[in-house]
């Protein structure tokens, strides 16, 4: 970044910061990415200024066209950014009063308090619009996963001890629900991001005539019966923050399923589980041992929710003993904000990509699935089927597992004496409820792994998700 001896200084000043006061200050160096909606707000603001009368129509042009110019520069690298200006709209603002000298009358009726205050929402509706279609992306990846694995039937677990039966799609289905979840508090978040600040000035207004609606519409802060979504009240508008911090929630908790969706594949890529293989692409080597193959895409993902979760602390830390209105604090937040997208966007086009590349071993899912000790609710059930009071029938199936264990065979193994010989209960068809497939197929409630449930939600999410 080269160096320039503008200084960014009104005229209450006799001399510019200190050198050491001038870095320690620039925000240039992460807010320049805001360019792109900097301009944006300075192209309404700039026709609403000449609605009202203080740019004429000329003057409304050529400050379009610097400012077009501007954006082309950056866009293609050209564009010199001055850190001694502080920040982007300084940058833009210099840039275009040089070329331009009705851009001196831009800043009319606006704050850089405001105007950042704009950017960033401006920015942020675009960042959460491109994150919930790549949530979406991973849904599909994972109903894509389930739906071609859908006879496959795996152990679900409890306290990571084998529990009971489920099919792997319902197992991958239940992250689609939390990442539907995700999208809905994603949508939700937008419709508070959605308000444009613009006309707060510092933190009082103007008392020029400012057309607020109009610049609203023009950069489309409008709800849907298409009114404009302006902020109420000066002193917030510039100070809020509010946004940020609920996009910062939603997406630490997108972070978080994400991890434990994370842990998941990386228990079952373990030699120890064997239930998939992920495509050599995105998994890694080891640096010693020429034998490991290490699932690093979801360990990093793992890992980046902790920066995540504390980039929202952070917000809120910094947020919490702010007077109003604006205060210089509040350059924080943008650094924040801008890991949080870039790092939950990374994390869930990478994981939906890893999916898309993960093929699962059948035979070995089977194997695990085959452990009659997973039915053991099952056989409690049979029992109360038979009348006996659940209780009752826990205890009776617990001692029958003690019997197995004692004896060294596998629970279906046990004949119709030993059965008996804990309870009379037990009758000749005791070895139907260890028949897998019939057992998947009596779970017939919605949201149950059921052999038919299962593909009655595979083809809903295939459809809602088209």
């Amino acid at each position: 970044m080269k160096k320039s001896s503008v200084v960014s200084r009104s005229g209450r000043f006799a001399s510019g910061p200190a050198a050491e006061v001038a870095d320690f200050s620039q925000s240039i160096s992460f807010d320049w990415r805001l360019w792109q909606h900097d301009i944006l707000g300075s192209l309404a603001h700039a026709a609403m200024l000449q609605k009202i009368g203080v740019l004429t129509k000329t003057e409304l042009s050529a400050i379009r066209r610097g400012l077009e110019q501007i954006g082309e520069e950056i866009a293609t690298g050209r564009f010199e950014w001055k850190p001694e200006l502080e920040d982007v709209h300084m940058n833009i603002e210099a840039e275009l009063t040089k070329r331009v000298p009705a851009g001196a009358k831009l800043h009319t009726a606006r704050s850089r308090n405001d105007q950042v205050a704009l950017d960033v929402r401006l920015w942020l509706r675009d960042e959460i619009a491109a994150l919930v279609s790549e949530v979406h992306a991973l849904q599909r990846s994972l109903v894509e996963l389930g739906a071609s694995n859908a006879e496959v039937i795996i152990p679900g677990y409890t306290h990571l001890q084998r529990a009971q039966p489920v099919y792997f799609a319902h197992h991958l289905l239940a992250y689609v629900e939390m990442l539907e979840r995700d999208g809905g508090r994603l949508e939700d978040c937008y419709a508070r991001v959605n308000v444009c600040p613009l006309g707060s000035g510092a933190l009082a207004g103007s008392t020029m005539p400012l057309d607020r609606e109009f610049v609203a519409k023009q950069l489309g802060f409008i709800d849907e019966a298409g009114r404009p979504q302006i902020t109420q009240n000066s002193m917030d508008g510039v100070s809020d923050r509010d946004f940020m911090v609920e996009f910062c929630a939603t997406s630490a908790l997108i972070a978080v399923h994400l991890s434990r969706l994370a842990e998941d594949v990386i228990l079952w890529f373990s030699s120890e589980f064997n239930f998939i293989k992920i495509a050599d692409a995105y998994t890694t080597g080891s640096s010693l041992m020429p034998q490991k193959k290490n699932p690093d895409v979801a360990e990093l993902t793992r890992g980046k929710s902790g920066r995540v979760i504390g980039n929202l602390v952070a917000l809120l830390t910094l947020l919490k003993g702010l007077p109003m209105t604006y205060n210089r604090d509040l350059q924080e937040d943008k650094e924040r904000l801008f890991d949080t997208a870039d790092t939950v966007r990374a994390c869930v086009r990478l994981m939906a990509a890893m999916l898309a590349n993960t093929s699962v071993n059948a035979t070995v899912c089977a194997a695990a699935a085959s452990d009659p000790l997973l039915l053991a609710t099952d056989l409690a059930d049979y029992l109360v089927k038979k009348g006996m009071p659940f209780r009752k029938a826990h205890h009776v199936v617990g001692a029958v597992v003690a019997l197995a264990e004692k004896s060294g065979q596998p629970l279906n193994r046990l004949s119709l004496a030993d059965f008996q010989g804990i309870d009379r209960t037990f009758t000749t068809d005791v070895t139907s409820v260890f028949d897998l497939k019939k057992a998947m197929s009596r779970r017939k409630l919605t949201g149950a792994p059921g052999t038919l449930e299962v593909r009655k939600q595979l083809a809903r999410w295939k459809k809602a998700l088209a």
